[in-house]
């Protein structure tokens, strides 16, 4: 079998749906071949960064692999800042990229890019196809690796006579990997000491990550919460892990979380980390990061355990199968003072926010009300309105939510909320946006639009790159260096109209609402332009290098 064909065998191998990809010179044979693979949809982005981000959205709301497609050189690296992204967050993407041929490997040729290299840092794995008889083994073993584990990106560097090349080697069964095997089933002692060390706390709380939504354990969560009267805080990434309207949700803990729940946390006797790495966002200083607890720590990572905060009881594999041995240990508990001294806090500190006008909260807010029924997935880019967002929607389901949380990469929302409507088609898909961010990836409406794809986007537009903006006001001095905008910003209702879409113009507070209905009502891609506050700032806010209960704007 030629090997550009041997390839779409193996992605109807892994049950691929959807490809996401820009064909090039290095490329021709493959896509020649994925032409008259009419099981395998194929959507072109506008940008090979673009469709990096298509298929990471898409693998965040469905739980399978993304799929995106490069040719060599620029189209290669055009879609790292997509790789690393993926990376960071945890999700399970292959990447195929082209390459020149084998033979001029090294040599400068034109569009020769050394991708291995490059993406080494950035990837859970990568693969240089060098010889066409280890195509088949490398297709199932990218794959298997991406899923498996902690999730992440796998590359394929695929030189050019390899797509065109007779390989024999069929694809195998399963991949043949001796130096890979993920631990899924936890040590039963660790997890009887965890067990106790619960049962024995006054004032525990779970702290729980995007890795309880990709082991897909969230009803446990929920479970183990309500069995051992335990408050839960989510990561930015754990967002709609655990229900916002449950009694014991704290919401969102770090830089931008709850007063409460950064309280709960500085103040725990017993701090169960799942699936959550302890990030700087999260910890803020470390010697002062729950500095009375003891720290138990679930996660299918082993060189996550103890990398930032020493952990006292490490329990390393699946989470869904940890806490199902885990939860039958559990003992009830009343911990009426623990929640007593929460529910003060809640009451003293909630999320709220002051002065008339048309505040960027307010359009979240009602945002929530009018979607809230429906089967609706909230995707963002990054900045002030991503942090309003996650604050001020509430998240019930896992799944629902789709933003860049290490990375921080603007530019990504638009793109993933196009994979994320191709991966469900049933729900109402909003990506919610900055004047800044949008423009990173604006081309990208047109690849809506082409696929028939009815992205809904809101536009927080505040005349200013706002988080950087955020940051001046507080510690420089208010010297806005480079972060307004509003005199260069586009006509972004024109902007739409002249991708032919729909434009939406919202400057006043008694409009929002039904702005947002026509948005929700519009049929195809639809951007709504919400003229807010243009110096209002996301509180709560830790300082960077401050503890996180020490925050500005609690009140």
């Amino acid at each position: 079998m030629k090997g550009s064909k041997l390839i779409i065998e193996a992605l109807r191998k892994e049950k691929v749906k959807v490809v996401f990809g820009y064909p090039g010179g290095s490329l021709i044979p493959l896509f020649h071949d994925l032409q008259d693979a009419k099981d395998i949809k194929f959507i072109l982005p506008r940008h090979e960064q673009g469709g990096g981000h298509m298929a990471d959205g898409y693998a965040r709301v469905s739980g399978e692999v993304g799929v995106a497609i490069a040719t060599s050189g620029p189209g290669a690296t055009n879609l790292i800042t997509a790789i690393a992204t993926a990376h960071m967050d945890s999700i399970p993407m292959v990447c195929i990229t082209g390459q020149v041929k084998t033979t001029l490997i090294g040599n400068d040729a034109l569009q020769e890019a050394d991708i291995t290299g490059i993406t080494r840092p950035i990837t859970k794995h990568n693969f240089l196809v060098s010889d066409p008889e280890d195509l088949p083994e490398i297709m199932v073993s990218a794959f298997h690796i991406a899923r498996s584990g902690r999730p992440g990106p796998v590359v394929i560097d695929l030189p050019v006579d390899i797509t065109i090349a007779d390989i024999k080697t069929k694809l195998p069964a399963k991949p043949t990997l001796p130096g890979y095997h993920p631990r899924y089933d936890p040590n039963p002692k660790q997890v009887e000491r965890a067990a106790e060390m619960i049962n024995k706390a006054k004032q525990p709380v779970m702290y729980v990550g995007g890795g309880v939504i990709s082991s897909e354990c969230s009803d446990l969560i929920k479970k183990m919460s309500e069995k051992g009267n335990i408050p839960v805080t989510t990561t930015l990434m754990g967002l709609g892990a655990f229900p916002e309207t449950h009694k014991n949700s704290l919401l969102m803990l770090g830089m931008h979380g709850t007063a409460y729940a950064n309280l709960a946390v500085t103040n725990t006797d017993c701090l169960i980390a799942i699936g959550a790495r302890f990030d700087d966002r999260i910890t803020g200083k470390i010697s002062e990061f729950a500095p009375n607890a003891k720290v138990i720590h679930f996660d299918i990572d082993p060189t996550s355990v103890s990398k930032n905060i020493r952990v006292d009881i490490p329990v390393v594999g699946d989470a869904t199968k940890s806490l199902k041995k885990l939860i039958p240990l559990l003992k009830k508990s009343a911990r009426k003072e623990w929640f007593s001294q929460i529910d003060e806090w809640k009451e003293k500190y909630p999320l709220a926010y002051k002065g008339s006008g048309l505040r960027p909260q307010y359009v979240i807010e009602e945002l929530y009300k009018l979607t809230k029924n429906k089967k609706t997935i909230i995707c963002t880019e990054v900045g002030q309105h991503q942090m309003w967002a996650a604050q001020f929607y509430t998240f019930t389901k896992p799944r629902k939510w789709v933003s860049s949380g290490g990375l921080g990469t603007m530019g990504f929302g638009l793109p993933a909320a196009i994979g994320a409507q191709e991966a469900k088609p049933d729900h109402l898909v909003i990506n919610i946006a900055g004047d800044g961010s949008i423009q990173m990836n604006i081309q990208e409406l047109t690849t809506a639009l082409a696929n028939k794809l009815p992205v809904k986007t809101v536009i927080l537009n505040n005349g200013y790159l706002g988080m950087v903006r955020q940051w001046q006001e507080l510690f420089f001095d208010k010297r806005y260096a480079q972060t307004p905008l509003k005199e260069t910003n586009p006509d972004f209702v024109k902007v739409a109209e002249a991708f032919g879409c729909t434009g939406i113009r919202v400057t006043k507070k008694e409009d929002v609402v039904a702005g947002l209905k026509k948005m929700i009502a519009t049929e195809g891609p639809v951007f709504l332009d919400v003229q807010v506050e243009p110096e209002e700032n996301v509180f709560p806010m830790v300082p960077a290098g401050e503890a996180i209960d020490r925050m500005m704007g609690m009140t």
